[in-house]
């Protein structure tokens, strides 16, 4: 485990004293679970995004992706 020094603002500093203790658990625990989640949901959108992104690479869609204007377009019919 690393130890770090945070800054913030004393209102921020307060409500995290505050929500550590509803929880029962020191600050910096309350920040490092706080961080892991964030990660966490970020590593998960970063997945998420490049299996998008690749969607096209699995043979699942073919062709030129579509423009706005027919995205939108009514009057043809989708293939």
């Amino acid at each position: 485990m690393k130890n770090v020094t945070v800054s913030m603002d004393d209102a921020v500093a307060e409500w995290a004293r505050l929500e550590a203790a509803r929880r029962n658990t020191s600050v910096s625990r309350l920040i490092g679970e706080m961080l892991a989640d964030k990660m966490r949901h970020d590593d998960a959108y970063e997945r998420a995004m490049r299996e998008a992104l690749e969607w096209r690479s699995w043979g699942k869609a073919s062709g030129p992706y579509l423009k706005r204007d027919e995205m939108y377009d009514r009057s043809k019919p989708r293939e």
